[in-house]
This record gives structure tokens, sequence and C-alpha cells, in this order.
């Protein structure tokens, strides 16, 4: 099965009732005799009955306003919801975007939404030119310019932070693993003595800014070896050359770790093991002949943090405050033993941040220092004497990246060897110049499911249709497979290319002969889109809107079923692998029968898929 325009992760939405306006027949006008078979039919391949309370609805149609000012250009509705391209082994949740509308200057904004019932927040979120702000809600009404965030105030020192008293000099200067591998001979690494004595205590996060910390953050860069972030990172352009964060000259510089991942006691504790470093250096001196790379790599590194000072030895997952450092000046010379630090930077210098990783567990496959930008790492990523080469990031593969979430700049690394992106997570804020790289949760999507006869083998596949909000007054709609041998037809459409007398086969180059994407053995072809322009009041549910089939060999109408019915259409709001051809969905969902029994229970059994049994692109 393959992404409509956006690759998207999301949770599941049921069924909408729905009552045909049309001449044509409905499936479920049958006589007794046929509605017998239809009943005997399900009990035999579901093996189950389903509850006569069970009205296949998993989603909550409503409307939120927005209170906004001319300094707001655009702003979303999100969802916290279950992620539908997980194992069977727990379910994980991601944010989507459910509406968006673009602010023109009024004072509100109204937005029409459709989410899951089994959704965990709905959140708003507010752009303006140089900030990006995202709340929990908890009601029909939220204030983006008054509602309460992390927010810090630049170019004055942050609330709570006092900066420790003493003179601070360089104590400790050792060869890099660089140098000793000969990739920058001669190069060397810088600290003080006691980094106990700089660690400034700072107030905790509140808790709504946590939650849209791990809510955000965790939907842009997921969890785990099964995912690769690095086109993400790519994608954003804050890497690489643009890694660096230019001094304002006027207050400090505060850096916060906030967040560890390593699988500490797996893994040999990776990120307690490994140091923090940075360098700097005068943006003016760079010209077009220099080699950067060469000039990067010959500046002093200096430590920064020692996360084993900051972080429990078998700490994961947990987001908040862990102690926090001001990065000091050095000058611009070499140092040398007792060179004096100062908390203020020149105006106008860049920031460049390194880790160094130092665990004993696999030495010396897991020592080396790894670089934000890209350009320096390409010797340990290449190595095969290092694991860092696991990783997979190749020539000039950056280790970190920025992302900006309630006017705090989160820079976010892979220190280790999978390209997630979020082995550790600091918070940079002080004496550098803002910049706006939000992160982009992907469109919720919606996903329509058909059983083309009464006698069905509910394989759910024989139509599938998937549609997304572009924005308040646009969807885009795709239908991705057709796994029937009868003449079908699209009602309720009527956009683009998917008009009522558009036969489906037809539209894929085909005739009913031929199925369509729901065998894996077979080449993938391409959804067919249209984008169809609706009013603000639209919503997924609208029976109005609602697509539904016409068969043309039975004559029969197939519309979403309604409570006390049996499942021939489906709606989900998720980017939904439907079942293979003939494997019936209670198969290639193993909580479906489950849900159909009891609809309190099991109501996330579409994040659980068999991954053998379902359509994958």
């Amino acid at each position: 099965m393959k992404k409509i325009l956006y690759s998207v992760l999301f949770a599941c939405v049921g069924v909408i009732s729905l009552n045909s306006c049309s001449k044509d027949t409905d499936l479920y006008d049958s006589d007794a005799d046929q509605a017998a078979k239809v009943k005997q039919n399900v009990l035999n391949i579901f093996g189950v009955t389903f509850s006569p309370d069970q009205d296949w609805h998993t989603t909550v149609s409503k409307e939120i306003t927005v209170l906004t000012n001319a300094s707001v250009k655009k702003v979303q509705v999100l969802a916290k919801v279950a992620n539908e391209n997980v194992s069977t082994e727990e379910v994980e949740y991601i944010m989507t975007v459910l509406n968006e509308a673009e602010v023109q200057g009024q004072a509100s904004v109204s937005l029409k939404y459709n989410a899951p019932v089994e959704n965990k927040g709905i959140f708003v979120a507010a752009y303006t030119d140089n900030d990006y702000k995202v709340t929990k809600v908890s009601g029909d009404v939220v204030d983006v310019v008054n509602a309460p965030s992390a927010a810090r105030r630049r170019n004055v020192l942050s609330t709570g932070y006092t900066l420790p008293v003493g003179t601070f000099t360089i104590g400790v200067i050792e060869d890099s693993y660089a140098s000793q591998e000969g990739w920058v001979p001669g190069e060397k690494l810088y600290a003080l003595s006691d980094y106990e004595a700089q660690k400034m205590a700072s107030a905790d996060y509140d808790e709504n800014f946590k939650e849209v910390f791990e809510s955000l953050v965790f939907s842009h860069f997921p969890n785990g070896r099964n995912y690769n972030n690095l086109p993400e990172v790519k994608k954003s352009g804050y890497y690489n050359d643009k890694i660096y964060p230019i001094t304002t000259g006027d207050e400090p510089i505060i850096v916060t770790p906030i967040y560890k991942r390593d699988c500490a006691t797996r893994y040999g504790n990776e990120v307690y093991n490994s140091d923090l470093y940075y360098y700097y250096f005068d943006e003016k001196v760079l010209t077009a002949d220099m080699d950067t790379v060469a000039f990067l790599q010959s500046l002093p590194k200096y430590k920064a943090i020692p996360f084993n000072i900051c972080f429990d030895v078998n700490e994961d997952g947990v987001i908040g405050k862990h102690g926090s450092f001001a990065l000091m000046y050095f000058g611009d010379a070499t140092p040398e033993i007792g060179t004096k630090g100062s908390f203020s930077f020149p105006k106008g210098y860049k920031i460049g941040f390194m880790v160094r990783a130092k665990t004993e567990y696999e030495k010396p496959k897991k020592q080396g220092e790894l670089y934000g930008d890209g350009r320096l790492n390409n010797a340990i990523n290449g190595s095969k004497k290092h694991n860092f080469k696991s990783s997979n990031l190749g020539t000039n593969g950056p280790r970190a990246a920025w992302l900006t979430v309630n006017k705090r700049m989160l820079l976010c690394w892979e220190s280790g060897t999978d390209a997630d992106f979020n082995d550790v997570i600091l918070d940079v804020e002080g004496g550098i110049e803002p910049f706006n790289n939000p992160p982009k949760p992907k469109k919720q999507v919606y996903t329509y499911c058909f059983e083309d006869r009464e006698i069905g083998d509910y394989d759910m596949n024989d139509v599938v249709i998937k549609a997304y909000r572009e924005n308040d007054t646009t969807v885009v709609y795709s239908i991705v497979a057709c796994g029937a041998n009868d003449e079908l037809y699209i009602r309720n459409i009527n956009c683009g290319v998917i008009q009522d007398n558009a036969e489906i086969h037809s539209l894929f180059g085909t005739t009913p002969v031929q199925l369509v994407n729901t065998n894996p053995k077979a080449k993938f072809t391409s959804p067919i889109s249209a984008v169809k322009k609706v009013a603000k009041s639209f919503t997924f549910d609208d029976e109005s809107t609602v697509p539904y089939i016409y068969d043309a060999t039975t004559g029969k109408e197939i519309h979403l079923s309604k409570k006390g019915q049996d499942p021939h259409g489906i709606m989900v709001p998720c980017d939904f692998k439907y079942p293979q051809e003939r494997v019936c969905v209670k198969k290639a969902y193993e909580d479906f029968n489950k849900w159909g029994v009891n609809p309190i229970t099991s109501t996330e059994w579409y994040a659980k898929p068999v991954e053998s049994l379902v359509c994958t692109e």
C-alpha cells in the first residue's frame, strides 16, 4: 500500500452512520431469506456474534474556536493518536493534524475536525513569523495568544538561572579519538577540572510543556531502530552548515540536558558515558577559497557537559531539566592549562557541538567524536572499526538537528548507531539568535474500506479510499485499492477524475477482471487522487459527503455500516494497512473481533496489524 501524498502514521476512527438518498438499492435491502444467509456468513467468517450496540463509530466530530491576533499566521488542530504503523506488541502514539487554516488578521477562527474517540489529547498550534506555540486544550475555545507556555525570554538571562561564581580555567588537555586514529592528527580536547562547580540548578518545565514535548518531538523523531529520521533532518534544512547558532553577545548561552534514551543497561550507557563538547568561531574569518572542514577540525573543542553528572546511570525517557551549564569563551588563541574562561561571547560568533562517546562497552568500537555538522563525521561514519557505521548516516551524515517548540530551541542528537535523532536532547537558550524550525506533524488520514458483495470474505479491500484534510477548505481523496471483480463506482466524491460515472477499474487503466493493489506479490499501481474544495463546515462523517459504492453488477449500494449491521463498510482515520486479498480483517487485526463483540474494548485494534497479512508499499 502506498502512502497518499503524505506518509502518515495515524490512529483509527470508526464507521459513520449514513442513510442512502439514492434511487439504487441498498445492500441491506434484502429479503428475509437472503438476510439470513448474510447473517450466517458473517458468523461463519468471524466466528463470533457482534454486539447489537456496535455502531462501528470510533470518531467524534467537533468544532473549536481559536482566539488569535494579527501576529498569528496559521492555526492547526492536532490530536495525539495511536500510530497504526507499529508492531503488535504495544501501541505508540503520535501527533497528527486534523485541520488547519490561515489567519487573515481576524480575532478568532473556528475549525471543524474529526478525532478518534480514543485520542490522548487535542492540541492547538499557532504559527507566527518567529514562533511556534502548542498548547493542550480541554474545551471548545482556546486563546493561543495568552495561553500558558514554557516560554523563555530572549536577551535577558532566563529566570531562575544564577551563574556560578568563581574563576574557571582549563584544567585538562587530552588527545581526541580522531587524533589517535590519525583522522585529525594532533587534535586536542580541552576541559575544566570540575564541572559540579559549574552546574546550575534550574526550575523544571510545567506539565503542559512536557506533554507537548513528548507528543510533538517523538512524533517528528520517533524512537527506535525501526525508524530512519535522517530524511526529516535533511528536509528541515537545519543541518551541517546550518547547524550553527549565532551568538548575540548580550547574555550567556545556557545548555540544559532534558532527555536521554540509550537503553542504558542494554547498550552500555552510551549517553551516560558521553560528554558534550562545543567549539566556536567568528564566521567573518571564513573565505570562499577556504577548506571549511579542515578549518572546523582545527578549532579547539571544549567540554561543556559530562552527562554522567546530569542523568542517573539507568535513567531512560525522563523529560525534564537535568542541570544547566553556561558555555564559556576562552578566546580565539590555542588554550593552555590555566586559560581563563568567560561567560560572555563576542557577537556574531557561530557555535558548533560535538558528542564524545566514551563508553567502555565494546571498547573501542563505541568510542569517538560525533559532530552535529556531518561534514566532520565522514571518517567515523565510514570506519569499519567503529559501530557508528551501522547508523548508515553515510557521507556528510549529521548527528544533530534543531527543533523549536514553544520558544525553546531543542538540539536533538543521534549519538549512537541508529538514526532516530533522540538519544539525547538539549535545550539551548540565552545568547543565541532565535530561529523557527517547528516539528511538522503529518496530516490525519481517514481510510474507507468496503466489502462489495453481500456474501463477502471481509478482507475489506474491495474498494479502499484514503482522504486527508489539506486545510479548512480542501480535502484530498485517493483510491488506493480495488480487490473486486464487479463493475464498481464511487459516489459522493465527484471531484477531478473521481466522478460518479467513473468505473473504478477503468481509472487504473484495467477492467474488473484485474485486482488492484491487494496482492502483495504484484507490482503496486499508483493511487488515483483528486483534490476537492469543501465548505468550512465539512467533516468526514457528514452524511451528505461520505463516499459510498455502487455495484453495477448487483445493482446494490454499499454504505458505511450502521448500528446492528455487519461491517460491510468501515472508516478509520489512519493510513490503514488494509488486509491482503482473501485475508479476513479478523486475521490481519487480531483484536478486531474483540472490538466487534464489545465496543468499549480493544478500541485501538487498528494499531496492531499482523504485518505479514496486510498490504504495504
